[in-house]
C-alpha cells in the first residue's frame, strides 16, 4: 500500500505565517522533504522519529537535481510513508509543485497540496506596502526574476509598462539592473517608486526604497542580497509611513530561550510577535521519574490528604496519568484543595477539567507555602524543588508528604555563540546552569539575564551576569520586564 505526499507552503519566514494544515501534516509526517529557506522553527516541528531530506534548492544552486527530487518523493510514497514536500512560499507560485505533482500523478500516488502565504504578498505587507491601494493601482503582477541556468531573462518589459499598477519580481537580486533597465527602456518614469526587501518577514528584514533608476545603486550600496523581493510601483511610496514591522520594540535584538523544549514554544513565540531574531537554546530537559513507587501509592490513598499541591505545568500531567493508570478519574479528588504556584500551573490542571483553590498572589514556593496551613498535604514536584517549601510546612507542624515526580536536567546539547549584547531569558537556576555550560566563560559579562523569581537571579549572578528580574513569576511579567529595558534604552 502507497503512502501519500503532501506539498506544504512553509510560508515566506515568519514561522507563525504557517499554515494550520501544514503544521497538522507535519507534525504527522514520516519523512519531511525540505528546501534551503524552510525556518528553524518550522523545521523544529518535524518529529523526531521522521526521516529529514535536505535538498537544499536556492538561486542557480541545486544540489539535488529536480529530477532527483521527484524521484525520491515518489520512492517514499512507495515505502507506504507520510511524506511532506515542504517548500517556501507557495509550491505553485513559482514553486515547481506542479513538476513534483506529475511523477506522482503517473504512478498513482495520492497528493494533497496545501497553499503557502506567498513571498509576493508577505513580504510588500511586512515592509509597509500594500500591493494594491485605490488611490494608485487596482492590478498586480508577479514576475520571476530568475532565469533557468544559461538563459536569458525572458520578461516582457513593454507590456508590464505598458499595464502599470504594481509589479513584484520574486528571485530577481541578480538580475535586479537588469530588471529596472528593462523597465526605463520600456518607457517607466525613472522616478517610480520602488523597494527592495531582504530576508522579508524574519526579524533580519532590511529593506531599501528608492526609485526605479536609483534602487539598483543604493541596494548594491547597502549590500542586499537574497533572499530578496523588488517591488516597482507607485504603492512602494507608503512604505514609511505604513511601515509597521521595523517599528516593534524588539527588532534587531536577539532574544536567547532557554526553557525545556518542550515548552520554548509559547515565550519564543511572544517575543518574535514583538519582533525578536528568537535563538532556541533547551538548557534544561524535564525527565519524568519512572517507574514512581511514592507516586503509585499517594494516589492509591488520595483520600487521606486535604491539599494537593503543584509547583510548575508538568506536576499535573503525571498525576493525573497515573490516576488514569489505577482506573480513576477527576471524581478521586472530591473534598481535596488543589494549590498551584502559578496561572501557567492552574492553566495546567483546567485541562484536566479542575480549578485550583489556592494560588498566592506572588507566584512562588515561600508564597504558597503560606496558603498550607492544614495537613496533610500531598506535593507532587520536582526532585530539584526549592526546599524552602517543605522546611516552611516543617517549621509550621504542617504534615505533608513530598513525592519527587519528575527531575530536571540541567545542560544544552550544542555550544552557542551569542550576538554581543545579547538577551537572555531565565525561568529556573537550572535553565541558568545549563546556559552557562553551553557558552564561553568570557560572554556570560556581556548578556542581560530576565530572569523570573529571585531564586533564579541570585543564580545568574553567581556568573556575573547582569538581571533583570520580573515583578512577578509569569510570562507575562517577564514580557513586561523585556519590554521595559527597551523603553529605558
Amino acid at each position: 500500500m502507497s503512502g501519500k505526499v503532501s506539498l506544504v507552503g512553509a510560508g515566506p519566514g515568519d514561522p507563525m505565517l504557517l499554515t494550520r494544515r501544514g503544521q497538522a501534516l507535519l507534525e504527522a509526517a514520516d519523512c519531511v522533504v525540505y528546501d534551503r529557506l524552510i525556518s528553524r522553527p518550522i523545521l523544529d516541528l518535524i518529529p523526531e522519529r521522521a526521516q529529514r531530506i535536505d535538498v537544499g534548492k536556492e538561486s542557480n544552486h541545486h544540489p539535488v537535481p529536480q529530477g532527483e527530487i521527484n524521484q525520491i518523493l515518489l520512492e517514499k510514497a512507495l515505502e507506504g510513508l507520510q511524506v511532506v514536500r515542504l517548500k517556501g512560499g507557495d509550491p505553485f507560485l513559482f514553486g515547481r509543485g506542479g513538476e513534483e505533482l506529475e511523477l506522482l500523478a503517473e504512478h498513482g500516488i495520492p497528493f494533497e497540496v496545501v497553499p503557502g502565504i506567498s513571498s509576493a504578498l508577505a513580504v510588500p505587507a511586512y515592509a509597509g506596502i500594500p500591493v494594491t491601494h485605490r488611490a494608485f493601482t487596482s492590478s498586480l503582477h508577479i514576475i520571476t526574476g530568475h532565469a533557468k541556468s544559461g538563459s536569458q531573462l525572458n520578461i516582457n518589459f513593454p507590456a508590464l509598462a505598458a499595464a502599470g499598477g504594481t509589479m513584484v519580481f520574486l528571485m530577481g537580486v541578480s538580475s535586479m539592473e537588469k530588471i529596472c533597465g528593462g523597465l526605463l527602456e520600456a518607457g517607466m518614469a525613472p522616478n517610480t517608486p520602488a523597494a527592495m526587501v531582504e530576508s522579508g518577514t524574519t526579524p533580519a528584514q532590511r529593506k531599501v526604497v528608492s526609485t526605479l533608476s536609483g534602487l539598483p545603486k543604493e541596494a548594491a550600496a547597502q549590500g542586499i542580497h537574497s533572499p530578496a523581493v523588488l517591488i516597482v510601483g507607485q504603492v512602494c511610496s507608503l512604505s514609511e509611513p505604513f511601515d509597521w514591522f521595523d517599528r516593534l520594540p524588539l527588532k534587531g535584538r536577539t532574544v536567547v530561550v532557554t526553557r525545556p523544549r518542550e515548552r520554548v514554544g509559547t515565550l519564543s513565540n511572544r517575543l518574535r510577535a514583538m519582533g525578536a531574531q528568537v535563538m532556541e537554546l533547551p538548557c534544561i530537559a524535564t525527565i519524568p521519574i519512572t517507574p514512581c513507587p511514592e507516586l503509585e501509592q499517594a494516589v492509591s490513598g488520595i483520600s487521606a490528604y486535604r491539599t494537593l499541591v503543584f509547583t510548575s505545568p508538568f506536576g499535573p500531567h503525571l498525576f493525573f496519568e497515573e490516576l488514569r493508570r489505577q482506573g480513576k478519574d477527576a471524581r478521586a479528588l472530591a473534598g481535596l484543595q488543589v494549590a498551584v504556584v502559578g496561572p501557567k500551573t492552574g492553566e495546567a490542571l483546567e485541562e484536566h477539567g479542575l480549578r485550583p483553590d489556592l494560588v498566592p498572589q506572588v507566584y512562588d514556593t515561600e508564597h504558597l507555602a503560606e496558603l498550607l496551613t492544614e495537613g496533610p498535604v500531598l506535593i507532587c514536584r520536582s526532585q530539584q524543588g526549592n526546599p524552602e517549601l517543605v522546611r516552611d510546612l516543617a517549621r509550621r507542624g504542617v504534615e505533608f508528604t513530598e513525592v519527587s515526580t519528575y527531575r530536571t536536567e540541567a545542560g544544552c546539547t550544542q555550544k552557542a555563540e551569542l550576538p554581543p549584547d545579547s538577551w537572555v531569558t531565565f525561568t529556573s537556576a537550572s535553565t541558568v546552569e545549563g546556559f552557562v555550560q553551553a557558552v564561553p566563560e568570557e560572554a556570560l559579562s556581556r548578556i542581560t539575564g530576565f530572569c523570573i523569581g529571585q531564586h533564579t537571579a541570585d543564580a545568574a549572578k553567581k556568573h556575573g551576569i547582569q538581571v533583570r528580574v520580573a515583578t512577578r513569576a509569569t510570562l507575562d511579567d517577564l514580557m513586561e520586564t523585556i519590554l521595559k529595558e527597551v523603553t529605558f534604552q
